[in-house]
């Protein structure tokens, strides 16, 4: 859903601008302190909803309200003010929303799920394979459930992984049969590799996901059909990722908390491993960026809460411990230096 958020203060619009970036899926293209630059934004970028002051010097939010709904009456009007009074005047023009200052996120996540269903734009919770961290499943919307899944053997589950893995592509039948069932028969590995594939699928068809899996004469395929992946979904989103400065900051943070944790980590699947390195390595850089970034802005507790996620993760990584000490040293907690220190000594 695409907005454009007016306010004459600036403060105003950016604590507005952090609130929307939280709940997600909700692209703002302009914030204007200038009432008239908003209208002249809105009549050429045709956004699906406005986000409006009341109160402004050049022009009231009412009245150039009811210019937009003049200009372009599909645009949905959300007013946003610090006064109680201009609620029945708002919805006599026919206002989708009206949000008193404070804001409130909760609130604010009803506002959206009322411009959602207004211009249509409001979709189910999406599937989601989730390999950071190990194997689950889950429905991917505003508030993400986890799906219980029983497998009937961990060869089942360790086989859909190695599939989730080589995903879009075709495996060899025979490069499965080496891999799981290296000391079986021809026959009877064949036989179990048949039954492992049949589990799978009433499996999948048990948690209602659309994946498929495809049989060619010596080959097996994973078909997706829309199902996401969560490393997919963090990897795209890193290659998005612009120059780092305090407009793209939230989104920087927002790609940061799709890793859970290293790829299949807990499952220790050891043809993940060199997959395992290569996204730990790119999410380690990201994280160092993002930490430098802090630390130049001397914002030195954001910094320390990054490292102390690495050590979470990668205990081994000593780049972190060696980062804390210099931290908590700029922040005279020489106390906090020593128990780093002491950690770093046990690890």
């Amino acid at each position: 859903m695409r907005v454009i958020l007016i306010d004459d203060e600036s403060l105003a619009l950016e604590f507005l601008e952090k609130k929307l970036d939280e709940i997600g899926g909700i692209e703002i293209i302009g914030k204007y302190n200038d009432a008239y630059k908003g209208l002249e934004e809105i009549t050429k970028n045709h956004p699906d909803a406005v986000f409006l002051d009341i109160e402004m010097p050049e022009i009231s939010g009412m009245d150039l309200a009811k210019k937009i709904q003049r200009l372009m009456p599909s645009v949905k009007i959300v007013f946003v003010t610090a006064h109680n009074e201009y609620a029945v005047d708002a919805f006599e023009i026919n206002a989708a929303d009206y949000i008193v200052k404070p804001i409130r996120q909760k609130r604010l996540l009803k506002t959206i799920d009322q411009l959602l269903e207004l211009t249509g734009k409001k979709t189910a919770a999406s599937p989601m394979v989730c390999c950071f961290n190990k194997l689950h499943f889950k429905m991917d919307g505003k508030k993400p459930e986890m799906i219980d899944v029983y497998w009937r053997t961990t060869k089942a589950r360790e086989l859909f992984a190695y599939l989730i893995h080589h995903r879009e592509q075709f495996v060899r039948k025979d490069v499965l049969l080496e891999y799981f069932w290296p000391n079986a028969g021809w026959k009877d590995g064949f036989t179990q590799l048949y039954s492992t594939v049949y589990q799978i699928r009433k499996t999948l068809k048990s948690i209602d996901f659309p994946i498929k899996i495809i049989s060619s004469e010596n080959s097996y395929k994973l078909e997706l059909n829309d199902v996401r992946v969560d490393v997919e979904e963090w990897e795209n989103g890193m290659k998005r990722l612009s120059f780092l400065t305090r407009e793209t900051l939230p989104e920087y943070i927002k790609t940061l908390d799709l890793y859970k944790g290293d790829y299949f980590d807990k499952d220790d699947y050891l043809w993940a491993d060199n997959e395992r390195k290569r996204l730990r390595v790119i999410w380690l850089s990201h994280i160092k960026r993002l930490a430098d970034y802090f630390i130049f802005n001397e914002d030195y507790t954001e910094a320390i809460l990054l490292y102390l996620r690495v050590q979470k993760i990668q205990p081994l990584e000593e780049d972190s411990y060696f980062m804390l000490m210099q931290l908590y040293d700029a922040l005279k907690k020489r106390d906090s230096v020593k128990k780093e220190y002491t950690h770093l000594k046990k690890m």
